[in-house]
């Protein structure tokens, strides 16, 4: 039987229709998460000041972040740094979550957004250093021009599916999905760049509403965006079962 992506969409939709609260709530429970360790992380409001004080002149970021005193660079490297682990914990159990709460559900069982996290715990520290290393190679390939970083999305997008279903190690898991996501690109593509639009689509959205407090308005984005990723995940996770 031929895979069809049409199908692979339908499914998709009817899950996530289905399970709408579940995922709904799983998405702001990762997102409150994320925005609080990002809080908790990030340096005071006294010392993110200390940033205001450079020099100005800069025309790029490189050329600013040379012109940071080293005080001033720490205080921008803890920032940075506190938000992006931040993100990578949410993702990762987002993650988790989801690929335990789809095959609990299609078994018949009833599942809330925190028994899938708790289901996921035990694949969590594996699962995290994945998306760590996914994250890097895919930001890298970003960081070179545009194109790479998408290839290595849609080649390393089925390796989480392969690490929870399978049993796999992160760096087998890896291989393996380079080469079914190569075998079945044309499947794969179309859902990872639609992904990516409509991330930065919310990005773009989020930014612009400033009637908000900065926190509720964090919350929000991160939520919308995991449910965006959610589907993506639904849709990778059935296109994996059928490909098996």
């Amino acid at each position: 039987m031929s895979i069809t992506a049409s199908s692979l969409y339908r499914d998709t939709g009817n899950f996530f229709r289905y399970q709408l609260l579940t995922v709904v709530l799983l998405s702001l429970l990762t997102a409150f998460i994320t925005v609080m360790l990002a809080h908790v992380m990030t340096p005071g409001a006294d010392q993110l000041a200390i940033l205001q004080q450079g020099d100005s002149s800069a025309t790029s970021l490189f050329e600013m972040v040379q012109n940071m005193t080293p005080e001033q660079q720490g205080v921008l490297l803890r920032a940075s740094a506190a938000g992006t682990f931040a993100a990578l914990v949410g993702n990762t159990l987002l993650l988790g979550g989801m690929l335990c709460l789809i095959p609990m559900v299609s078994t018949g069982q009833r599942v809330s957004a925190l028994r899938a996290i708790g289901a996921s715990a035990p694949l969590l520290p594996k699962l995290l250093l994945q998306t760590f290393l996914i994250t890097l190679l895919v930001q890298l390939g970003f960081m070179v021009v545009l194109l790479p970083g998408v290839i290595l999305a849609i080649l390393l997008s089925l390796a989480p599916v392969m690490l929870v279903s399978e049993k796999m190690g992160v760096i087998s898991s890896l291989r393996a999905s380079i080469s079914m996501a190569w075998k079945n690109v044309k499947l794969i593509a179309p859902a990872i760049i639609l992904w990516l639009l409509a991330k930065i689509a919310v990005m773009f959205f989020f930014s612009s509403l400033t009637v908000l407090p900065v926190n509720v308005t964090s919350v929000m984005l991160t939520a919308v965006g995991n449910l965006v990723s959610v589907v993506l995940i639904i849709y990778l996770y059935r296109l994996y079962m059928l490909l098996r």
